[in-house]
């Protein structure tokens, strides 16, 4: 039954031109990041407060568009200590560049799957920089408790942290310039 009402609500998305907005469900969604410290042990963070959407036209999403923003204060990387000196402006400088935000510019399928190469613009530290990720289209099911779409994504890439003014104090060999970026969303419609 939940398979047949799921074709339908796909069906009639292709029948009207499916033209939906996606946003990122907070419970089932995480932004986070990684960096190397001193060459030994790598360190992950998060973004606790972020809302994404997601804007698509097709059912496989390979004319979707992105947009991203994120409360660079919620930054988390489970150490006090560690996330308010983040948050100075040794780093994220966040009492002058609170929040940063990400909009994509273009899709590209990558073969006949489900990975695309996700390209937009990063705005970071009061800067904004060309990026190319790698995102996952998970799949489209029917969430069993609410009866209601949901759709999944993951995006994966590597900024430098230098391109954005961010930790210039610190070197590559005491905290790594390359940060791995990594955000799983779960999406619903509005």
């Amino acid at each position: 039954m939940k398979k047949q009402i799921l074709s339908i609500v796909l069906l009639l998305s292709v029948l009207t031109g499916f033209a939906q907005t996606w946003k990122s469900d907070p419970a089932h969604s995480k932004l986070s990041f990684t960096v190397v410290h001193m060459g030994i042990s790598d360190v992950s963070g998060r973004f606790n407060k972020f809302d994404a959407t997601i804007n698509a036209t097709k059912p496989d999403f390979s004319d979707a568009t992105v947009e991203l923003t994120a409360d660079v204060n919620s930054i988390n990387t489970d150490v006090e200590m560690r996330d308010t000196h983040l948050k100075s402006p040794d780093f994220f400088d966040v009492a002058q560049f609170p929040s940063m935000s990400f909009k994509s510019s273009g899709i590209t399928r990558l073969g006949k799957g489900n990975r695309y190469r996700l390209t937009g613009y990063l705005t970071l530290h009061g800067v904004t920089k060309p990026v190319t990720m790698l995102m996952v289209y998970r799949g489209t099911i029917t969430n069993p408790q609410t009866k209601k779409p949901v759709t999944g994504f993951q995006v994966t890439g590597t900024i430098r942290r230098s391109d954005y003014g961010i930790g210039n104090k610190f070197p590559a060999a005491m905290l790594s310039d390359n940060v791995q970026i990594k955000a799983d969303g779960e999406f619903q419609q509005p």
